[in-house]
C-alpha cells in the first residue's frame, strides 16, 4: 500500500529532525530501559536455583496470583481492579440508623413483580472457608514451585484448593492447626512445607466474597471466555458489522455479593467494541491523509491513550508511545540469554507472520501494583500490525447510522438480554468442568432471584396559572404547551452573534424565539446583531468589544462544532467577561420543520441561563436545603479533579446556586466542600432569611472502593462547616450517595414476555445489602434496551426520614431538571452538578466566575 512501506524511514527521520513541544528524543526516553521485551518476554532479575531449568514467562514484578485445582490454572491475579471494587464490603452504615435497624423498606406504590439478573448461589449452612498461611524452608522465590510442592500433597488438601504463593484456601479444615509437610524438587532437595490454620472464614465475609468472585472468572474461563478489561468476552462467536468494519465480541461482567438474605451470582451482557482496522492500518490512512510533514505529531496525537487488543493471545494494551528506533526485524533477549527478532519471535510462538518489516513499534507501560514502589516501570514492544484497535472514535460516535445499527446489537430488550443470561447458568450447570469445580467448593448455582418492587405515584408539575398531571412522566413537553411558566425575567439586552453567511438563518430564529416565548410569558427583544468573518478570532473580537455589564445573554451561532471555538466563547464569557452564553451551531437550526421544536429548548435554556424558573412539584418538606455534588477529571490538565456543588437557593426547588473548584488531584474524593457548603448557606440564609434546618445532600461520582473515604473524609467536612457558619447551627443531615452504574437489572412481566418496568419503579428489599440504607429507582425510559436502575446508598442520616419519604423525595428531584422535560437519571443537583464539572473539565479548564453562581449558565 503506498505510504506503508515510507512510514518507518519518513517517520523516524521526522521524530529526530522535528522538534515536538512536551517529548524528548526516543534515545533520552528509552535510555533508563536497558532491554527492551515483548510482554510474553520480560526477564526477571530474580529466578529461583530450583527453577533454572524450565523455560518460564516471568516479570520483574511479582504478582499475587491464586492457582485453583491441580495447579493448571490462574485463577485471578491480585490486587487488581476487581479489588478495588471490594473495598467497601465490612462498612456498615445502617447500624448507626436507628429509624432503619428493624426496617429499611417502604410500604407505598402498587407493588410489581419482576425477574432480576441475579442468581442464587446454594451453600450448606454449616459452610466454612479455611484460610491457611503456607511458609518454605529453605525460602525460594518461584511461586511455580512452590504451588507443584504443595500440591503434591493432594491426598491431605482434597480437591477443592486455591494457592497463591503463601495463603492456601481449603474447603474443608486440616485435622492439625499446623500441619508439617515434606516434598522433593527434581534435583533431589527436600523442602519442609509449614501449614498453619489462620481463618475460619463464613460465606459473608469480605475474604470469602472475593474468593468467590476469583472463582467464578475461573468458571468463565472454563467456558473458553478471554478476560479483557474486567469482564470475559467471547472471540470464537464474534458478530460482525461488516458494513462499519467493526466486530463485536459477546460476553458478560459477573459479581459473587451477599444481598440480603443470601449470596448471589450477578450476570449481565456486555459487548467489546473491536475495529477490524489495525494500528497499521490506521498509521497508513493518516500518512496517505495528511502527508509526512505533520505525520510524527498527528499519530502521537491521534494514538497515545488508545487501547488496542493482541489477538494473538486476546490482551489489552494501553499505548504509551511510539519507538521510531525499533522495528519487527530487531533482536530482543529472551530469558534464557538467547536473542531472537520479534518477526521469528511471533513466528515460533505464535505461528503469527509479520509482514511489513519497517514499521515502528507501539510502546506501552505496564502497571506495579500500588504496594510496590521500588520496582522501575515495565515497558513492553508491539507491533502495530498485530494491535486492533478497541471502542470507537469521536468521529465514530458523531456518525448516527454507526450507532444505530451498534445499537440494534448491544442494546438488547429485556426478552433478549434474558435469554443470553439462561443461556449462560445453562452452559456453566453443562460444562462438566465447570459443574465439578463449584462442587468441589460446595456451591451450586440456583435458579435467577424474583422479588416485588412497587410503582411510587406520579408527580404533578406545577406551572404558573395551572398544575398539570403528564400522559406520562417521560416527557411532559405536550402537557405543558400552553402552560405559562413560573418565573421569567424579560430578554431585553442581548447580543447575537453569527457570521455573515448565518443571517437569514439568525433572522428566523430570532422570530421562532419570540413566538415561542410569548406563549410561554417569556418576552423576547430584538437583540444587538453582529456580524463577524467566520472564525474564532472574529468571535472574540466581537465579544470584547461588545459585551459589557447590561448585557443578560449572548447568543453565538456557530457554523461548525469546532471544540476551539467553542471552548474560547465559553473561556471569555465564563471568566472574562461573565455573561451568561448560548451557542447554538447552523446545522442545528437547518431543519426549518424542525426550528420551532429547536427555539422551544432554546428559549427555556435561555430562561433557566438568566435566572427563571420553569416548573415545579410540590416539596412537602419545609426549611430544606438540597445538595448535588459531582466530582470529574479535567481533560487538559490530567493531575487536576473538577468538584461541582450545586444547591438549591428556595424553598420550592427552582433556584440554585453552583459553585466549582479546582483540586489539586485525580481523586474522586473532594476535599473543598467545607468552602462549598459555608457558601451555599450563606446564600441561603441571605434569601430565607434564615438557616436551614435540614440538609440532604446527593453524592454522585463515586468511585468503586472510596465509600469509606466518602464517610471518614467528606462528610465531616459538612459537619464542620455547620459550627464554622455558627457555632450553634446544627441542622438535620443526610447525604445519599448516587451511582448511575450498577449491578442489578429488573425485569416485569406482561403478556407473557418480559419488558423494562415503569417510571417509579423502587425496590428496596432482596437485591439491597443488609449493612447499608440502599434502594433502587427507575426513574427513565430506555426507548431501546434495557432500563439502567440509578441506586442510591444513604450513607448518613440523622434527619429520620422514613423510608417512603426518602424514596419520594428522591424521585421528585428527578422532575426538576430544567434541560428535559420529563424525568432523569439522577436528582437534578447531581446533573446540574454534573454539567457544571463537564463545562469545566472539557472546555473552561478553570473556576468560573461567582458572578454567574445564582444562574444555571452551564446548560
Amino acid at each position: 500500500m503506498e505510504g506503508r512501506a515510507r512510514i518507518r524511514a519518513r517517520g523516524k527521520a521526522l521524530w529526530e529532525d522535528t522538534p515536538i513541544a512536551g517529548r524528548t528524543s526516543p534515545k533520552a526516553s528509552y535510555s533508563r530501559y536497558s532491554e527492551h521485551f515483548p510482554l510474553e518476554t520480560l526477564k526477571s532479575e530474580k529466578e529461583s536455583k530450583y527453577d533454572s531449568k524450565r523455560p518460564r514467562l516471568s516479570t520483574t514484578v511479582q504478582r499475587r496470583t491464586v492457582s485453583g485445582g491441580m495447579g493448571e490454572h490462574i485463577i485471578a491475579e491480585r490486587g487488581g481492579k476487581m479489588g478495588r471494587n471490594l473495598h467497601d464490603l465490612g462498612i456498615n452504615t445502617r447500624m448507626n440508623m436507628a429509624h432503619v435497624k428493624e426496617s429499611k423498606s417502604g410500604s407505598s406504590g402498587i407493588p410489581l413483580k419482576m425477574v432480576t439478573n441475579l442468581f442464587g448461589l446454594g451453600l450448606p449452612n454449616t459452610w466454612l472457608l479455611f484460610q491457611y498461611h503456607v511458609t518454605f524452608s529453605p525460602a525460594f522465590e518461584s511461586r511455580r514451585l512452590k504451588v507443584a510442592l504443595l500440591y503434591s500433597h493432594n491426598e491431605l488438601l482434597g480437591k477443592a484448593k486455591a494457592f497463591d504463593g503463601a495463603t492456601l484456601f481449603l474447603s474443608h479444615k486440616l485435622e492439625n492447626e499446623v500441619t508439617e509437610l515434606s516434598s522433593i524438587t527434581k534435583n533431589g532437595e527436600t523442602v519442609k512445607i509449614t501449614v498453619r490454620l489462620t481463618s475460619q472464614l463464613p460465606s459473608g465475609s469480605p475474604v470469602c466474597i472475593q474468593f468467590f468472585n476469583i472463582l467464578f472468572k475461573k468458571i468463565l474461563k472454563m467456558l473458553s471466555m478471554h478476560q479483557v478489561g474486567r469482564n470475559y468476552y467471547s472471540p470464537s462467536d464474534p458478530v460482525q458489522i461488516p458494513q462499519h468494519r467493526l466486530t463485536l465480541w459477546p460476553g458478560f461482567s459477573v459479581s459473587v455479593m451477599q444481598f440480603e438474605n443470601r449470596l448471589m451470582l450477578s450476570a449481565d451482557v456486555s459487548h467489546k467494541v473491536l475495529r477490524s482496522e489495525t494500528v497499521l492500518d490506521f498509521m497508513t490512512n493518516l500518512y496517505n491523509k495528511i502527508g509526512p510533514q505533520r505525520f510524527v505529531e498527528t499519530c502521537l496525537k491521534e494514538l497515545l491513550g488508545l487501547v488496542v487488543l493482541t489477538r494473538y493471545n486476546n490482551k489489552t494494551y494501553r499505548i504509551d508511545d511510539m519507538d521510531w528506533s525499533v522495528n519487527p526485524t530487531n533482536k530482543f533477549q529472551k530469558h534464557d540469554g538467547t536473542e531472537i527478532t520479534y518477526v521469528d519471535y511471533y513466528k515460533q510462538q505464535y505461528e503469527v507472520v509479520v509482514t511489513d518489516l519497517s514499521q515502528p513499534l507501539l510502546v506501552s507501560q505496564l502497571k506495579n501494583r500500588k504496594s510496590d514502589t521500588t520496582t522501575a516501570a515495565r515497558i513492553v514492544h508491539l507491533v502495530p500490525e498485530l494491535c486492533f484497535i478497541t471502542g470507537l472514535s469521536s468521529q465514530a460516535r458523531a456518525d448516527f447510522r454507526l450507532m444505530k445499527d451498534l445499537s440494534l446489537e448491544t442494546q438488547l430488550n429485556p426478552e433478549r438480554r434474558q435469554q443470553r443470561l439462561l443461556r449462560l447458568a445453562d452452559n456453566i450447570q453443562r460444562n462438566r468442568e465447570a459443574r465439578l469445580e463449584l462442587e468441589n467448593w460446595g456451591l451450586h448455582l440456583q435458579t435467577q432471584v424474583s422479588l416485588v418492587g412497587r410503582v411510587i405515584p406520579s408527580e404533578k408539575i406545577l406551572m404558573l396559572d395551572q398544575i398539570c398531571q403528564p400522559m406520562t412522566a417521560a416527557d411532559w413537553s405536550r402537557d405543558i404547551r400552553n402552560a405559562r411558566i413560573l418565573e421569567a425575567q424579560p430578554l431585553e439586552r442581548w447580543l447575537m452573534v453569527y457570521s455573515n453567511r448565518s443571517e437569514e438563518i439568525a433572522e428566523k430564529l430570532l422570530n421562532c424565539l419570540q413566538r415561542v416565548g410569548f406563549g410561554m410569558g417569556f418576552g423576547i427583544e430584538r437583540p444587538k446583531a453582529v456580524r463577524i468573518e467566520d472564525s474564532t478570532s472574529a468571535f472574540l473580537r466581537a465579544l470584547q468589544q461588545h459585551v459589557d455589564p447590561d448585557i443578560q445573554l449572548v447568543l453565538c451561532i456557530l457554523s461548525s462544532n469546532q471544540k476551539d471555538c467553542y471552548d474560547a466563547i465559553k473561556k471569555f464569557l465564563n471568566f472574562d467577561r461573565p455573561t451568561p452564553s448560548q451557542c447554538v451551531t447552523v446545522r442545528t437550526l437547518s431543519r426549518q420543520q424542525m426550528l420551532m421544536s429547536v427555539a422551544t429548548k432554546i428559549a427555556m435554556q435561555i430562561i433557566c441561563k438568566i435566572g427563571g424558573e420553569l416548573w415545579a412539584v410540590e416539596i412537602p418538606l419545609k426549611s430544606l436545603l438540597l445538595v448535588g455534588i459531582d466530582v470529574n477529571k479535567d481533560a487538559l490538565n490530567k493531575g487536576q479533579s473538577v468538584v461541582g456543588f450545586v444547591s438549591s437557593i428556595n424553598a420550592k426547588m427552582t433556584r440554585w446556586f453552583s459553585r466549582c473548584i479546582l483540586q489539586n488531584s485525580s481523586s474522586d474524593i473532594a476535599d473543598c466542600l467545607k468552602v462549598c457548603m459555608k457558601g451555599a448557606l450563606k446564600k441561603w440564609q441571605k434569601v430565607n432569611c434564615e438557616l436551614p434546618s435540614r440538609i440532604i445532600v446527593y453524592r454522585d461520582g463515586v468511585g468503586d472502593g472510596q465509600l469509606k473515604m466518602v464517610m471518614d473524609y467528606e462528610i465531616p467536612q459538612l459537619i464542620n462547616s455547620f459550627r464554622e457558619t455558627n457555632i450553634e447551627y446544627s441542622p438535620k443531615l443526610s447525604v445519599i450517595v448516587v451511582r448511575k452504574k450498577c449491578i442489578p437489572r429488573f425485569f416485569s412481566e406482561a403478556n407473557r414476555e418480559l419488558q423494562n418496568p415503569p417510571l417509579g419503579t423502587v425496590v428496596d428489599r432482596e437485591a439491597t445489602r443488609p449493612e447499608w440504607y440502599d434502594f433502587y429507582l427507575i426513574s427513565q425510559v430506555a426507548r431501546q434496551g434495557t432500563v439502567n436502575p440509578t441506586y442510591y446508598n444513604v450513607v448518613y442520616d440523622d434527619n429520620g426520614l422514613k423510608p417512603d419519604h426518602m424514596q419520594r423525595l428522591t424521585y421528585k428531584m428527578c422532575h426538576l431538571y430544567y434541560n428535559w422535560p420529563g424525568v432523569i437519571r439522577v436528582p437534578a443537583p447531581c446533573q446540574y452538578a454534573h454539567k457544571l464539572t463537564f463545562l469545566v473539565g472539557q472546555s473552561i479548564h478553570r473556576e468560573p466566575s461567582m458572578e454567574l453562581a445564582e444562574y444555571l449558565y452551564y446548560l
